[in-house]
């Protein structure tokens, strides 16, 4: 039996490369997986970032569908495209009526399954419902969503996760309108017209007093110039940052 022997010197070089290559592997690992937890975490967007002047007027819908047929027909009659945030509960109960918003040339984006209080849900329930919702709108529209707005405006880091890991945004608002409290018709359109500015994302829900409010409220936004956009056109990149506002109650 052959016995080598190698000198200390050669044993230290060896024993420091073995642990620099350990540190950069730790390292790598680290950083790699570090990044990939960062590449699922996104900002809501509160407003859009094209610089146009249009705005997004945005729809959330888990009840009220006896009120989207007459909004339907303002839009249409003052030419604006708007995105519905649906429920999949709703929209199995209103295949028919979903059918028609989307081809009315409206963006049809994800409310979750369930109207639920998303922030305390983990990140694979949260996903779960989102996913679900997917599915039906996608089956019913023939058109995957991408955007999410949370019931109650709820967000947290959780949701954020589960949100990024399903390669989507989480939509806030710039313009809330409050009309889930039924306010007079005058107050919605005060509400936009007092505060609209360009790319604006503007809250509502089919209600009865937010009916009555579109005609004014469409026709003088016209006539400063605005155009009704869905939400895809007004956001270009995912830095949107949240604009000076205090109006964070949501329904």
């Amino acid at each position: 039996m052959r016995i080598y022997y190698f000198p200390k010197n050669s044993l230290r070089g060896v024993a420091i490369v073995f642990l620099v290559l350990c540190g950069f592997l730790g390292f790598s690992l680290l950083y790699f997986n570090n990044a990939g937890i960062a590449s699922h975490s996104r900002e809501p967007i509160y407003q859009g970032n094209s610089g146009e002047k249009a705005i997004a007027l945005t729809v959330n819908v888990d009840w009220g569908e006896e009120y989207i047929p007459a909004m339907l027909k303002e839009f249409k009659k003052n030419d604006a495209r708007v995105t519905f945030f649906v429920t999949g509960r709703w929209a199995e109960k209103n295949p028919e009526l979903l059918k028609q918003m989307s081809k009315a040339g409206h963006s049809i984006q994800n409310h979750g399954y369930k109207h639920l209080h998303f922030n305390q849900l983990s990140e694979a329930q949260a996903q779960e419902q989102i996913k679900k919702a997917e599915k039906i709108i996608e089956e019913i529209t023939g058109k995957r969503s991408r955007f999410f707005a949370s019931p109650y405006g709820e967000q947290n880091k959780k949701l954020m996760q589960a949100i990024g890991g399903l390669d989507y945004d989480l939509i806030m608002w710039s313009i809330d309108t409050i009309d889930w409290q039924r306010p007079a018709p005058e107050t919605i359109i005060k509400r936009v017209t007092n505060r609209v500015h360009n790319d604006a994302i503007v809250l509502m829900h089919p209600t009865d007093p937010t009916v009555k409010a579109l005609p004014g409220m469409l026709n003088q936004l016209k006539e400063e110039g605005y155009k009704m956009v869905t939400i895809e056109k007004i956001i270009i990149d995912k830095d949107n940052k949240l604009p000076d506002e205090k109006d964070k109650t949501r329904k």
